[in-house]
């Protein structure tokens, strides 16, 4: 059984009695392809390979799944185009020069040396002219894109069909049978963001809310040990936010190595378990060099963020050691400042879809862009949506360190046969809720198991 198929849903090992492989004479070049229409993928493959994303439907690699009664061999390796598509490998075959401006150093350096002092207009300009194409890029799909989540549901269809199978038990994704899971972030970017965070904090408590802050530890204003007490005092969790917030923290390996070490001491003397880096670049192959336990640098689709791409899942996700939490709808300041958009419709809209595929429902705002009144009304109706939301659908509203917390337990649980019917075993395994794959008609939807007399006893 693929490992990556298995972590995902947490599977029994012994759900397909069957040898599955990757074909091993894969193309030797890196392309597009597809796996059942539309699933787009990106590694290497047997099919072939297209360089252009819109040739990736000439190489289908669901025609060319070979299958017997011991076998199933893919024309590709799943978890190569799974870690790919996560790990943003594909940006550069579907970018190529777009990101050229924020990825040289010396563009960057001026640009972050001159941002404070330029009017918020001629800042505007500049962003304008920047994301000018971003209704264009081809991929990652916008408001949401769920293609690391569909071709995880593509091959479970798969498996399931060729071996009649018509219903497979997995662990389902979130702690008590809920339907998603709900953060609220803010990034502290200036020591105005910095001074509104108590009254930031009395407007989440007013709706019920707790969220993590992430603060920047250098240069950019003061952190005194009271702010920090505060924070925690009241139930909000502290997170680091960059080292410096200049924009140059992955440009170059030996400057990256010395600057992950001060921002790893800064998470061992705040005790701190969460990070974002500034303006959310990302290098997801370094972050072996972090001490930290939760990453949510990556956005989901990043057509409006200075580093494009994005990691094509409203999971968690699991780099290394690391569990990331991707940002899966729009950040205030996309919102208020790019789009110049005063409304929920795009936060509505993102929300429905991932609560649609069940998955993580990640809120980014700044207290610095809160400050405006209209802003702040914005966002308060936000909350007031997202608590009605929460109440009526099961949704599970937690901090990132909660859900950082309930990935690394999920991983180490395991199904077991027992007694005639499925038990969970591992970690935190009393919050969790056994669920069915179900394919009917060639659709795959998913249903929660009732509650086992196991499991009430246990409680």
């Amino acid at each position: 059984m693929n490992q990556t198929l298995l972590d995902y849903y947490r599977l029994s090992a012994d759900t397909f009695p069957l040898s599955i492989t990757a074909n091993a004479s894969v193309s030797r070049d890196i392309g597009f392809f597809q796996f059942g229409p539309g699933n787009i993928c990106f590694g290497h493959c047997h099919t072939g390979t297209a360089t252009d994303l819109k040739d990736s439907g000439a190489f289908n690699a669901l025609k060319q799944v070979q299958f017997d009664d011991q076998a199933v061999r893919l024309p590709f390796d799943f978890t190569e185009v799974v870690e790919n598509l996560r790990r943003e490998r594909y940006q550069q075959k579907i970018l190529g020069n777009r990101n050229r401006f924020f990825q040289s150093d010396a563009s960057r350096r001026l640009y972050y040396f001159f941002r404070d002092y330029l009017p918020p207009w001629f800042r505007r300009g500049l962003q304008e002219i920047y994301f000018r194409d971003w209704k264009g890029l081809p991929f990652p799909a916008w408001p949401v894109d769920f293609t690391v989540d569909n071709l995880h549901e593509a091959y479970l269809r798969l498996l399931m069909e060729l071996t009649g199978t018509k219903k497979v038990p997995f662990i389902w994704f979130w702690p008590e049978g809920a339907a998603g899971c709900q953060i609220l972030t803010h990034d502290v970017e200036t020591s105005r963001g910095r001074n509104f965070t108590s009254r930031l904090m009395d407007l989440d408590d007013s709706y019920g809310f707790k969220a993590s802050f992430q603060v920047i530890p250098e240069q950019r204003y003061e952190v005194p040990d009271e702010y920090v007490r505060e924070i925690r005092s009241r139930g909000y969790e502290f997170n680091l936010h960059d080292l410096n917030h200049d924009g140059r923290l992955y440009l170059e390996r030996r400057e990256f190595l010395r600057r992950a070490a001060r921002i790893n001491a800064y998470t061992h003397r705040y005790a701190s378990r969460g990070f974002r880096a500034g303006s959310m670049y990302r290098n997801q192959d370094w972050y072996d060099a972090f001490d930290f336990s939760f990453d949510m640098s990556v956005p989901n689709v990043a057509h409006l963020d200075p580093m494009r791409g994005g990691c094509c899942t409203v999971m968690p996700y699991f780099v290394d050691k690391i569990v990331e939490l991707p940002v899966t709808t729009s950040q205030d300041y996309t919102l208020f400042q790019i789009l110049q958009h005063y409304s929920l419709d795009l936060w509505k809209q993102q929300i429905a879809l991932i609560r649609g595929k069940n998955g993580l429902i990640s809120i980014l705002t700044h207290p610095d862009y809160l400050l405006e009144e209209r802003a702040r009304r914005v966002f308060s109706s936000l909350l007031d949506y997202l608590r009605t939301m929460i109440d009526r659908e099961n949704i599970w509203a937690a901090l990132p360190g909660e859900v950082d917390l309930w990935w690394r337990a999920r991983r180490q649980m395991k199904l077991v046969w027992k007694d005639n019917e499925w038990e969970i075993t591992g970690p935190e395994k009393e919050r969790a809720r056994l669920a069915y794959a179900i394919l009917d008609e060639g659709k795959l939807f998913y249903e929660l198991a009732p509650v086992s007399s196991r499991q009430h006893l246990a409680r």
